[in-house]
């Protein structure tokens, strides 16, 4: 029998906000001795906040204009906004939403929006002014604007195009066409802003004095063309214009990209800490980062067009034209589902700019990827493109050309081969004019974001399908890269036909008797995830699953495990190929090559090294077996792998012949810590619109010897297996490459946030090459410094 789970996003899937204290020992130290004080005090405070949320949620007050049923959208004061799909004007009003605001939630008949400082910040840098922000919202919305919406908008974007961060002959430069005054938005009040900068600790410590400087107070004074600020043009009157026209000084100072500080975490760079600090929830004057690549005659020119053939989709035009709408190229980050396209969407966005571009991926089969789809989609010449890797190390010939690299072969901080050396001096000493950036959510891990101030680009696209991270980082991306310049709703390529249409089910697999007394044990606590990964009930709704599909469908199959115990058992059990950390390039792309085009491979097992990246638009089925806790962000990769649109678009259509085309299973062991982060896992996919179907029937009462572990001898030989093997043989896949998974471990070892617990403390996938390969038989490595070697071993090795 099946059963529907319906997800609602009520109070209990927001952060509640907890009280700050200003001092680590006031809460502690302060004790009440009258209990019923305390409580009365307690009970008082929560009485207060339940009565605040109440007004939050009372919108009695709100007035409904009279033609309110033919507006689609909903304007509160807390900065939410609701849109009705069913709305004729839905489209419009999507577009100009996504633009302004965060989507919170989006499923099939209303969406829920939050405007915050970051998402009016990305508004005003694609070009929408204040007024208009306003006048449009009051158009679109059945009541009337709150007035505390209208105050919010203005001072989120009063400030917007004031200060602009300059890449100039490899020096960063802090420019301001106001040096002494600016002109706010609603009244004449002159006010200092570069010198408000330098008055920031932060700032004033990243800058660098030198002593040839031609203005008043230090700066640097140039002359250049006027520039009407992005977002107050619409404000100006006819004098003002023309005296915007007019050549005009720019003033600005310099700072240093290298200098590194150490924050409470980790070292930050200052380039990094300057954009911070001009951020909307610090000194809000946040740094406008445009290329003017047409006028830029210091950096040599790419010969390179995009094909014929390379039609892009209206949603891929309307991404490109957040980035490039007045004709340069804005710094930002486009947000696309997997199997959408952000391939087409990086290369053109290169063809346009046509200066050098460092693209970076994840790992080095996504590397040969993007390669080939340079060449698919463009005409740049094989001389002109080269890969940079553990295994592959070209150059280009010429001044400009594109090279394709893993963050972390740039990010890496050891020691080199003399080759690499000579090639990552290149990378770091040149100007690039863009720097794209594949799987953008890892940037803002602590080794990556190392990437963005060891390369000195002009322009930066970060491309991701989620935007989402456990360790609440992913803000860190607004002055890493820029603001979000745009969004794809899910369901809306889905009806456009643009990317498959998925049925999502998650399959409760109930332990059996000897599984679960095993995993109730306390001794057994470090194998509890192997036990209820290794359940037999749910091997066999996997296998069960495995033959319907191949034998009835003719489909092609990826089953996912983060542990690698179950991966290696389940692939030797079921006779089939598997990849994990330790397989070698080589053979990885053999097997995914057969998975392509082979009929006799039609399953493959995969760990967490095929969650990103790896593009295989055959598959259209997965099975997930195991996962890496509660990462919302690697279930919607996961179900990423088969997103790619396949089939006639009639047929995908609701009421069409086959109206899904793609199937996402996730085989959770009932009444096991799986079933709580199940739950935390499909979240962000919720959030999109999907719904999961609970399957509690499979595999099928009268399916028995058919299928594996039907006995209870062969069970308990399985568990024994499990049991024998040692703790860290059955724990998550530990890989050098990847230590995504030790967050997990500290998480449980430690005291840490609550997000800490689901995984992903900011840690990501790290390519490596041992450099055995190129030793020759006979040869030794280079003995290792006794001095650098560990106390333990001292002894045995002198």
């Amino acid at each position: 029998m099946d059963h529907h789970k319906s997800h609602h996003r009520g109070d209990k899937g927001r952060p509640s906000k907890k009280p700050k204290f200003s001092n680590k020992d006031d809460h502690s130290s302060k004790f009440v001795d009258d209990d019923d004080a305390y409580y009365n005090e307690d009970a008082e405070d929560d009485y207060r906040d339940g009565e605040k949320e109440e007004r939050k949620r009372d919108f009695s007050k709100l007035e409904l204009k009279p033609d309110h049923a033919n507006r689609p959208l909903w304007a509160c004061a807390d900065g939410r906004i609701f849109l009705e799909t069913f709305s004729p004007l839905y489209k419009q009003a999507y577009d100009f939403l996504i633009a302004i605001a965060e989507p919170v939630c989006r499923p099939e008949s209303m969406h829920e929006y939050n405007l915050t400082p970051h998402s009016l910040y990305a508004a005003v840098s694609v070009g929408l002014e204040t007024e208009t922000i306003i006048s449009v919202l009051n158009k679109l919305s059945k009541t009337k604007l709150p007035k505390e919406m209208i105050d919010f908008i203005h001072a989120s974007t009063a400030n917007y195009g004031k200060v602009k961060l300059v890449l100039k002959k490899n020096r960063y430069l802090v420019e301001s066409p106001f040096p002494e005054a600016s002109w706010l938005c609603l009244s004449r009040i002159w006010w200092k802003v570069l010198k408000r900068l330098l008055q920031d600790d932060v700032i004033s410590r990243a800058r660098i004095v030198s002593e040839n400087l031609h203005g008043s107070d230090g700066f640097t004074v140039s002359k250049a063309a006027g520039e009407i600020a992005t977002g107050h043009d619409g404000l100006l009157n006819e004098a003002e214009l023309a005296a915007a026209a007019e050549e005009k000084e720019t003033h600005s100072f310099e700072i240093d990209p290298s200098q590194a500080v150490k924050n409470s975490l980790f070292l930050c760079w200052q380039v990094e800490n300057v954009k911070q600090r001009c951020l909307p929830n610090a000194l809000n004057y946040p740094m406008l980062e445009e290329y003017d690549f047409r006028n830029d005659n210091v950096n040599p020119d790419l010969n390179m067009e995009l094909k014929p053939h390379a039609q892009p989709r209206p949603y891929q035009e309307k991404s490109l034209s957040k980035m490039f709408g007045n004709g340069r190229a804005r710094s930002g980050i486009i947000v696309l589902p997997c199997g959408a396209g952000k391939s087409l969407v990086g290369v053109s966005a290169a063809c346009r700019i046509k200066k050098s571009c460092l693209c970076l991926a994840t790992n080095a089969v996504s590397v040969d990827q993007w390669a080939f789809q340079f060449k698919l989609w463009s005409t740049i010449q094989d001389d002109q493109i080269c890969r940079f890797t553990s295994d592959s190390k070209e150059r280009f010939r010429g001044n400009a050309g594109v090279v394709v690299t893993t963050y972390n072969m740039v990010a890496f901080g050891g020691k080199r081969s003399e080759e690499s050396e000579k090639i990552i001096e290149e990378i770091r000493n040149r100007e690039w004019g863009l720097l794209l950036m594949d799987e953008v959510h890892v940037v803002p891990a602590h080794m990556f974001r190392k990437v963005i101030s060891l390369t000195k680009s002009h322009c930066k696209l970060g491309l991701t399908a989620t935007l989402v991270r456990e360790d609440e980082r992913i803000t860190d991306l607004n002055f890493l890269i820029g603001p979000k310049l745009y969004e794809a709703n899910w369901l809306d390529l889905v009806k456009g036909g643009f990317i498959a249409n998925v049925q999502c089910a998650e399959v409760w697999c109930p332990m059996t008797k000897e599984f679960f007394s095993e995993y109730l044990k306390k001794e057994n606590s470090k194998k509890k995830q192997a036990l209820y990964v290794m359940n037999p009930n749910k091997f066999r709704a996997c296998e069960f699953l495995i033959r319907f599909h191949e034998q009835q469908r003719g489909d092609k199959i990826i089953v996912f495990a983060d542990n690698l115990f179950a991966l290696t058992e389940y692939a030797m059990k079921l006779r089939k190929p598997m990849i994990y950390g330790a397989t070698s390039h080589v053979e990885r792309t053999k097997i995914l090559q057969a998975f392509k085009c082979s009929r006799d491979v039609n399953t493959i097992f995969l760990s967490k090294v095929g969650d990103n990246s790896i593009d295989i638009p055959e598959a259209n089925v997965i099975i997930q077996i195991s996962s890496h806790a509660g990462s919302r962000r690697q279930e919607a990769q996961r179900l990423g792998r088969i997103l790619r649109a396949k089939g006639k678009l009639e047929d995908r259509m609701a009421g069409g012949k086959e109206e899904y085309n793609a199937f996402f299973y996730s085989l959770v062991s009932t009444d096991t810590q799986e079933m709580f982060y199940s739950t935390k896992r499909q979240q962000f996919l919720i959030d999109q619109g999907y719904s999961f179907k609970v399957i509690t029937s499979l595999p099928p009462p009268d399916s028995g010897a058919d299928l594996s572990y039907h006995r209870l001898d062969e069970q308990l030989a399985l568990l024994g297996k499990v049991l024998s093997a040692g703790d860290d043989a059955v724990g998550l896949e530990q890989l050098d490459e990847d230590a995504d998974d030790i967050a997990l471990h500290k998480a449980r070892r430690m005291a840490g946030s609550m997000s800490a617990m689901s995984g992903a403390q900011g840690m990501v996938y790290m390519e490596y090459s041992t450099g055995q390969k190129k030793l020759g038989l006979g040869q030794k490595g280079k003995p290792k410094d006794p001095s650098k070697r560990h106390y333990l071993f001292k002894r045995r090795f002198g």
